[in-house]
């Protein structure tokens, strides 16, 4: 009998009464600095870790809601795909996994795709959530994200893409791997239209997605300390037998060497995505109140008085 288990604690535990549970998710720990930060002050900054700048992780929904015009949009109606085709199973069934990723999830599968105003521009916005599945593309996925740039198209509008993903979902299989050339003919659609076609690349954005649709943009945009590329660091070391420079595939090093065009600041991220869209479908520039400035009042010219008197 264990009487410190048994005994002594429930002892204290009565004296000390009983401590009120704290949810998990109320401090959030920045992985690069270690700073603490407050849930709620993360989420008001946009999971921008105030001191570092660290970029957190954003839900679909984060996205949608700070993208388009006071946070409005409709979701986009997306297909029904056999669940299983390959009937996989390794340690679990992929039912199970699947069944899993879609209760913590709250949705269907990686894929959230909305339609609204990005500054008065009607737009297409397409976000993979990393946290289903490492954002990985199944046949679901690549039916919503032709679905999306086929409803970008058919209604002459332009298509924000966010990419975040591990690569082709292996429990699919060949099927999985067919989403990256029909993905391409969704891009060709657009370009067909004269559709502009933006991605931002987010953290992480690897495998196949990067090797097809995500590099396949009229504009890429990346995000500060973005991981971005097809085979990982650790696997390209093993393979060449050499060490790789410091912060190899982030995103500055690609904008450095011509992979990325700009890396953005998550906070100026809308106004920019904003400032290309209208560009690219030459609408005048939104003016915004807060870029309003009152023109500077000149002060009088004191020597010239001083002179002519």
């Amino acid at each position: 009998m264990n009487w410190i288990k048994n005994f002594v604690r429930p002892k204290i535990s009565g004296i000390l009464g009983t401590r009120r549970d704290v949810p998990e998710n109320m401090w959030v720990k920045c992985p690069e600095s270690g700073e603490m930060v407050f849930y709620r002050d993360l989420e008001a900054n946009q999971f921008v870790i105030p001191r570092s700048g660290y970029h957190m992780r954003m839900s679909p929904d984060a996205r949608l809601k700070h993208t388009f015009d006071n946070g409005k949009w409709t979701s986009l109606e997306l297909p029904e795909v056999v669940v299983d085709p390959l009937k996989f199973r390794d340690e679990r069934k992929y039912v199970d996994r699947l069944k899993e990723a879609r209760a913590k999830a709250n949705r269907k599968d990686a894929i959230v795709a909305g339609r609204g105003r990005i500054d008065g521009l009607e737009s297409v916005v397409v976000v993979q959530d990393f946290a289903f599945m490492g954002g990985s593309l199944g046949m679901a996925a690549g039916e919503a994200i032709v679905t999306a740039m086929f409803e970008a198209a058919d209604n002459a509008i332009p298509l924000v893409l966010f990419a975040a993903s591990g690569g082709a979902r292996m429990q699919e299989g060949i099927l999985s791997l067919m989403q990256l050339p029909r993905a391409t003919v969704g891009v060709q659609r657009l370009r067909e239209a004269g559709m502009p076609y933006v991605v931002v690349l987010t953290h992480p954005t690897t495998g196949g997605v990067t090797a097809s649709y995500a590099m396949l943009g009229d504009v890429h945009i990346a995000e500060p300390g973005a991981l971005i590329g097809f085979a990982g660091p650790r696997v390209i070391e093993q393979t060449i037998r050499e060490k790789l420079p410091d912060g190899f595939q982030r995103s500055e090093y690609l904008l450095d060497h011509g992979m990325v065009d700009m890396v953005v600041h998550r906070h100026e991220l809308r106004h920019t995505l904003s400032n290309i869209l209208h560009m690219l479908m030459k609408q005048p520039a939104p003016v915004r109140p807060d870029k309003l400035l009152a023109s500077p009042v000149p002060e009088p010219d004191t020597a010239s008085a001083d002179a002519k008197a």
